[in-house]
């Protein structure tokens, strides 16, 4: 997600008679100008997906003005997946709510749904599909899109026909993730729904969504080429994760660093899984050196 200038965001911005975008007032190297949260549907009771971050109250009273200006009120929550900058709000913006009946929903994670297990929450499947309310036409269909994290989902807006992509795909910069290969299949679902334009968890809208998720798909493919060529050079002594890093980056900031070396972390992972590199240890961490598997040079 790092980026050296971004595009300037409104802290709220009408994208459609049935999307509202409100800034998370969060911004950061890893968040870019903040997390948008969306407020979804066309009556009194909206949809919120995600929450924005945890002691942000510029975020908390920019969407009670919101609500109050617009005189709705939320129906249900939608959060995309665990992360802090997602889930951070969530308790605060439930104390917004005068229907007590608003339902948290979240895709399940044994990992780190005890992150919330103060809340009630409502596991989300593939596929499922949201409303707003009854008197509502807007559906919000799931996309279960695994590889940022391992809960993560999209959704589809179906009378517009755009994708919310969480932080699956962002309107600028580059993605971080825990499992590449999850993440391309996701990558490849979204291409699959097609969708007319994609509202990200960060950044500006995507108007050219194809385009977008075919150049991240081709940035990763071409940093595994670079990874593997390194590797193909280092011969059978193999190299650490932070010597690949030295090799194909130049960065001087800590934080660059640690996402760069995180991101080599993961595309080994994958080389390892796809049977084209082997640790030289059976032991995971920074001292790991990995070379070519010699049955696929």
């Amino acid at each position: 997600m790092l980026m050296a200038k971004l595009s300037k965001l409104p802290q709220v911005a009408s994208l459609s008679d049935r999307v509202i975008r409100v800034l998370g007032c969060n911004p950061g190297p890893f968040t870019l100008q903040g997390t948008n949260t969306y407020l979804v549907g066309k009556g009194t009771k909206r949809v919120l997906i995600d929450t924005g971050e945890d002691d942000h109250p510029e975020y908390i009273s920019l969407l009670k003005d919101v609500l109050g200006k617009n005189k709705i009120s939320l129906s249900s929550i939608i959060l995309t997946h665990w992360h802090p900058d997602h889930i951070g709000g969530l308790k605060q913006v439930l104390d917004l709510v005068d229907d007590k009946d608003c339902k948290v929903y979240k895709y399940p994670s044994e990992k780190y749904d005890n992150r919330l297990s103060d809340v009630e929450l409502h596991y989300l499947t593939d596929e499922q599909e949201i409303r707003p309310s009854e008197d509502d036409d807007t559906v919000l269909r799931v996309c279960y899109t695994p590889g940022h994290s391992d809960d993560h989902i999209a959704l589809h807006l179906l009378q517009e026909d755009v994708l919310f992509s969480g932080d699956c795909i962002l309107g600028e910069g580059s993605v971080v993730f825990e499992d590449l290969s999850a993440y391309l299949e996701s990558l490849e679902k979204i291409k699959k729904i097609g969708p007319s334009r994609i509202y990200p968890g960060h950044g500006l809208e995507v108007l050219s969504p194809l385009e977008k998720v075919n150049e991240y798909i081709s940035h990763r493919l071409s940093r595994e080429k670079d990874i593997i060529q390194t590797l193909n050079e280092a011969g059978q002594n193999g190299l650490s994760v932070e010597e690949i890093v030295a090799s194909n980056y130049k960065l001087s900031q800590r934080a660059l660093l640690r996402a760069a070396e995180w991101t080599v972390s993961c595309h080994l992972k994958k080389l390892v899984k796809d049977d084209v590199a082997v640790p030289l240890s059976s032991t995971e961490g920074s001292d790991v050196r990995y070379r070519l598997n010699k049955a696929n040079p």
